[in-house]
């Protein structure tokens, strides 16, 4: 049995929308269900989909019993930067998936620190995201932070919820930015005309991008630090393609054009900087930019 005690700040959230957006169920729908089999109860009453949470309150969800589709653990090498009884730190190469997915049933993230953890890994992203708390593309590299128990998944779930997370990348671009510094305010959602892609779209999500001209080159490519208040997917890449500085190698927002040979994507989650679920210390934790990407700045620089 899983115990939530609502804090303050909660107050007013649906329940559906809280314990999805807490990472404490995998989605609206499954909170629904659980509800539904009165598998949830608040202060030990069945509620609707529609309960609005109080401060106080005390949530208790029914653990089910695993399904037969384990993910399997995999002995993959790893990058670690970090870790400690609570939390594991990775610097992802790029090609490598976070988690399995629709033909991905193996050699993702997930799969890897199945074994490299033992089994010690946060049950709350369900199954086949143990541990899983936030997510890169998989051919964006850098750093990613997978929670070791439930504590530190609902703790760091939290904190990304609350803006408290700062995630900084570094992405090359095509094009000569002209701004030396600007902010990106523009609504994401599934693109209408194809929904492999998200987009700009009138009634998205909120997304906040905001960016720093690293360097220009006279080839016509500026390197830019980037720095987001929102996680939306694919949202770095979809926002600099809209503003016409797509990310160079970027195959889905640009067409994958770039000169350098590269496959993947130049763009890398270079630090992270939380408090930590336990001790409340503030991290600042880097990853340094992988050799192919520091392959193409050396050349432009030339």
């Amino acid at each position: 049995m899983k115990k939530i005690i609502v804090n303050k700040a909660e107050e007013g959230n649906r329940i559906d929308k809280y314990l999805n957006e807490i990472g404490v169920v995998v989605s609206r729908t499954a909170v629904q269900r659980l509800l539904e089999e009165k598998k949830i109860n608040v202060n030990n009453n069945s509620v609707k989909t529609s309960y609005k949470i109080q401060s106080g309150d005390v949530i208790e969800i029914e653990e089910e019993e695993p399904k037969d589709e384990k993910i399997k653990a995999q002995e993959i090498p790893l990058n670690v930067i970090y870790e400690d009884n609570d939390i594991i730190v990775i610097n992802k190469p790029k090609g490598m998936i976070v988690h399995p997915g629709n033909g991905n049933p193996d050699g993702t993230l997930a799969n890897a620190v199945m074994a490299k953890c033992k089994g010690s890994l946060s049950g709350i992203g369900g199954e086949i995201r143990p541990g899983i708390v936030h997510r890169l593309d998989k051919d964006t590299s850098g750093i990613i932070i997978v929670a070791k128990n439930d504590l530190a998944h609902i703790n760091l779930s939290n904190q990304i919820k609350n803006r408290e997370v700062k995630k900084t990348y570094i992405a090359l671009v095509r094009g000569i930015v002209k701004e030396n510094e600007a902010t990106i305010n523009m609504p994401i959602a599934r693109s209408p005309k194809d929904r492999i892609k998200m987009a700009v779209v009138r009634n998205g999500k909120e997304a906040i991008t905001h960016f720093k001209v690293l360097e220009r080159y006279s080839e016509g490519f500026s390197l830019l630090e980037i720095k987001i208040d929102t996680g939306r997917t694919h949202q770095i890449r979809v926002h600099l393609a809209e503003i016409g500085y797509p990310v160079v190698g970027d195959y889905v927002y640009s067409n994958g054009k770039n000169p350098f040979g590269i496959v993947g994507q130049c763009l890398h989650a270079k630090k992270l900087e939380f408090n930590h679920p336990t001790t409340n210390k503030k991290m600042t934790l880097e990853a340094p930019l992988p050799e192919y990407f520091e392959n193409v700045i050396k050349e432009l620089r030339k």
